[in-house]
């Protein structure tokens, strides 16, 4: 059924996002998600969508909101009608996930909104101080288990940012306290950042790792076809670009696809030289 030149499927497809892992020894595939497909949209300010169901089991009536930079609309199964939903935050919206059946939204400003599929309960979470920085931030939900704040802090240079000193800040959601708590630590996991989405993976179930390093995060988007992951970094207290693995991005449409090579040069080594790595492909 259509509405504004949008159609939506009321079926979930179950396998519709996944991760593929792909090396002359051997193929895994990994299930990472739900995808949701529409047609007939032709909204120049389309930035993502999300769906989540109106009852635990996951079946019959269902929520989507939908992100148009400049508005958010809402649209139940029940109705089959768009609406526009008045959020909490004044700037656009720049990202939205789902988690623990609960929507959450990241606005430009650093905002974040949680609220639930009947939009009854709206929660604003406040993000940690920062000062005489630049700064973007991305959400990223791991399973129904945590879901963490990453946020490029630029520090200034004087008048200028200086990006040569840029580094993360990862912070996870305490759900009962409602606030986000700074950690140094993701797990086994991996964070894969996009424009279109992010990733968390579990590197201990790719084969040989897959060439990633468990506990660290990957930017796919900016200049250029090079990108180097995050890691912690005890000594400095933060997280640091580490150029101990260059990732080389074969493509970003209609899938991801990333070369993970491992580098013969030290970590911040500006004359790295990469080694014969092994391929990723996933779709955010």
């Amino acid at each position: 059924m259509k509405r504004r030149g949008c159609a939506i499927y009321r079926k979930r497809q179950a396998l519709g996002s996944r991760l593929l892992f792909t090396s002359p020894e051997t193929k895994l595939t990994l299930n990472i998600g739900h995808q949701y497909r529409m047609i007939g949209c032709d909204a120049k300010e389309y930035r993502g969508v999300a769906v989540l169901p109106l009852n635990k089991e996951g079946e019959g009536d269902f929520v989507v909101l939908l992100n148009c930079t400049s508005v958010l609309m809402v649209l139940r199964s029940n109705e089959m009608r768009w609406r526009r939903f008045q959020t909490l935050s004044t700037a656009t919206c720049d990202d939205l996930v789902t988690f623990r059946g609960r929507f959450y939204a990241l606005f430009v400003n650093g905002d974040v909104s949680g609220f639930d599929p009947h939009f009854l309960e709206l929660t604003p979470l406040v993000r940690l101080e920062l000062l005489n920085c630049g700064w973007s931030t991305s959400l990223v939900p791991s399973g129904d288990d945590e879901l963490f704040l990453v946020e490029k802090i630029i520090p200034h240079n004087g008048n200028a940012l200086d990006f040569a000193r840029l580094t993360l800040r990862v912070c996870r959601l305490d759900v009962e306290a409602g606030q986000w708590v700074v950690v140094k630590d993701i797990g086994d996991c991996v964070f894969i950042i996009g424009d279109l989405g992010t990733v968390s993976c579990s590197a201990k179930e790719l084969s040989d790792g897959c060439g990633v390093c468990v506990n660290s995060i990957l930017f796919t988007y900016g200049p250029g076809n090079v990108t180097y992951s995050y890691k912690y970094e005890d000594d400095l207290n933060c997280w640091r670009y580490s150029r101990e693995k260059r990732a080389t991005i074969l493509s970003r449409s209609p899938v991801v696809a990333l070369r993970v090579e491992r580098s013969s040069a030290d970590a911040y080594s500006h004359r790295a030289s990469p080694q014969v790595g092994k391929s990723v492909y996933f779709t955010l």
